[in-house]
């Protein structure tokens, strides 16, 4: 099939790999994103961390949880400037959409664009931003949590928000840890909380290139499976919260981190949020 430029562009965006490896990439798997990111990956090219073929975007995340640390949203209000951004109003508003979630506790991204908000719905008021400052204004994610507790943390001027649910009730040693393992998803952006949360498709897709990289090396057959069960083994651990190594001590995992703090305590599940990436 014909590759298109805007095919290319958004394969370099995603990768940042060359002009002719993204085009060659595409032409081989057709014109599909995700097969050509395998390939350049298999040839050995320099692939930038992924941005998910998103554009860069402004605005503000907003994480934040009930008053009694059972529940969390994260609101991901985005515009087109920096300027927008951080102005006053626009901050209040994403904090109005975030308190307004926290209190209904709609169930999709959609249902809360419908509610009211001081007397017309969310998605009308966003529209009359959009006309009044002239930029693109979205409610572009929205993300809950819900557990035994939950620690809201906004990172660096609301760049990124994260929620991490517990098993056990809230006291000041959990919300210590619980921030600190706030910090760990913002910074490392882990795939799931344990090996149960990750996908067989995505284990058998660093299987299948870790495969084909060996193979490229010369490694005999007879050690091509081991290769691949150790690359997938690697990228569980590295990407995996519980099991990557902490940010501050890299002598322990978080879930050492997190029993230290009390005994059985364990994260069941976290939601991160990102300026200009969603999710």
């Amino acid at each position: 099939m014909a590759v298109t430029a805007a095919q290319v562009n958004e394969l370099r965006n995603m990768t940042g790999a060359g002009l002719m490896d993204c085009k060659k990439a595409l032409t081989e798997a057709n014109g599909d994103i995700q097969a050509a990111i395998d390939y350049l990956r298999k040839k050995g090219a320099k692939v930038a961390e992924l941005r998910a073929g998103r554009a860069a975007a402004e605005g503000v995340v907003i994480a934040k949880t009930t008053a009694d640390n059972k529940k969390g949203v994260a609101v991901y209000l985005s515009c087109e400037s920096d300027f927008v951004g951080k102005n006053d109003s626009f901050v209040s508003f994403a904090n109005d959409i975030a308190d307004l979630a926290l209190a209904k506790s709609p169930a999709t991204l959609e249902a809360l664009l419908e509610l009211d908000l001081n007397g017309s719905t969310v998605k009308a008021q966003v529209q009359e931003k959009v006309s009044a400052i002239g930029e693109l204004i979205n409610v572009s994610a929205y993300e809950t949590a819900e557990g035994e507790s939950v620690v809201a943390y906004n990172h660096m001027g609301n760049k990124i928000g994260v929620l991490v649910a517990l098993n056990k009730p809230l006291n000041d040693a959990i919300s210590a840890v619980g921030k600190d393992v706030a910090m760990q998803i913002a910074a490392m952006n882990p795939v799931a909380v344990d090996e149960s949360g990750v996908s067989a498709d995505v284990i058998e897709r660093e299987k299948a290139v870790a495969r084909e990289k060996a193979i490229a090396a010369g490694k005999p057959e007879s050690i091509l499976d081991k290769i691949a069960d150790g690359a997938a083994n690697t990228f569980i651990k590295e990407n995996t919260l519980l099991t990557q190594p902490f940010v501050k001590d890299g002598s322990k995992t978080v879930q050492q981190v997190l029993g230290g703090a009390e005994s059985g305590l364990t994260v069941v599940a976290f939601k991160r949020v990102e300026r200009g990436l969603g999710k």
